[in-house]
């Protein structure tokens, strides 16, 4: 009698993937994710669309060249004028006062945690630091307030007063710090320990690896690091409305009050505006220009990260 033939093992393999069930688990997953970036695109979608209508009718009649250049922004009072360099530059001294904080601390604080600690320690410290992210920033703000300010006016000779933008700046450095120092711990943590090993077999100290080899190879996530902490910082709202005041001050003194963008859009937002009036919409106004700072922002942190971007085997 002929020899029944027999199936071969990738034929009984590939009968045995065919008759395979489907994941249905891993297909609702996708599903999800998809979902989840979705949802992301379109709020960014809808926040661009529900910005634009306010904001093309405040500059019907205000023009760019006031808007930008000039030194007064009082829109709700009896002579309004609308010159939002006052709110750009407090923004921009707190958001440099707080980086000045934020980025030396976070950055020690990645490389001791990356190349120093103990796995115990680290198992400590950062749990911590990921709890004081999440401390709600009106405590920030209460302790500049009511601890920091006081203090720096028994400490500094200068006229400090009881709302300025030096204890908003510091205060929103500390609160950032915890995210600039995750971020780039977790980069520091991924450059592959062969670099590590092979700089140590030439003789170098745990410092010349840390600063010459490790953060060299992390730099592309510890720049998206320190440019998230940026985009924070301009983004506060309770520090600086609570620490640095309501006041449209155009200087660069750190201890003098300032109203900051977001401060604005709180205090004018909370207030009695009329829905749909000229003094409402110039809240998307300067909304929209926050967002285009944002967004500018993270596309110099795209930029830079493809930039020194490593890539390894």
């Amino acid at each position: 009698m002929p020899a029944t033939p027999t199936a071969t093992a990738p034929e009984t393999s590939r009968r045995s993937l065919g008759r395979s069930r489907p994941r249905y688990g891993e297909r609702l997953i996708t599903v999800l994710l998809f979902l989840a970036a979705a949802l992301s695109v379109v709020t960014t979608i809808a926040i661009v669309l529900s910005l634009i209508p306010p904001t093309l009718g405040f500059f019907e009649k205000v023009g760019f060249g006031e808007f930008f250049t000039g030194d007064r922004w009082t829109p709700l009072f009896a002579n309004p004028q609308y010159g939002v360099l006052p709110l750009l530059t407090a923004t921009l001294t707190i958001t440099f006062i707080a980086m000045l904080v934020a980025v030396p601390i976070g950055l020690l604080t990645a490389i001791y945690l990356s190349e120093y600690a103990h796995p115990r320690v680290r198992a400590v410290v950062k749990p911590a630091l990921e709890i004081l992210a999440g401390i709600p920033t009106v405590v920030f703000g209460f302790f500049a307030l009511k601890a920091l300010t006081p203090w720096l006016q028994d400490v500094l000779p200068w006229d400090v007063q009881a709302f300025n933008a030096f204890s908003a700046g510091v205060i929103v450095g500390v609160m950032i710090v915890p995210t600039i120092a995750s971020l780039a711990e977790d980069a520091m943590s991924a450059v592959p320990h062969a670099l590590r090993d092979g700089a140590y077999a030439l003789g170098s100290s745990r410092m010349v690896v840390s600063l010459r080899v490790v953060f060299p190879s992390a730099l592309s996530g510890i720049v998206a690091a320190i440019v998230l902490g940026v985009s924070r910082a301009i983004g506060e709202t309770m520090i600086v409305v609570l620490a640095s005041g309501l006041r449209d001050n155009k200087t660069f003194n750190p201890f003098e009050a300032a109203m900051t963008m977001t401060a604005y859009i709180a205090s004018a937002g909370s207030g009695d505006l009329p829905t749909g009036s000229f003094e409402y919409r110039t809240i998307f106004a300067v909304g929209s220009l926050l967002f285009v700072i944002t967004l500018i922002m993270n596309l110099l942190s795209i930029r830079l990260v493809r930039k020194f971007r490593e890539v390894y085997e």
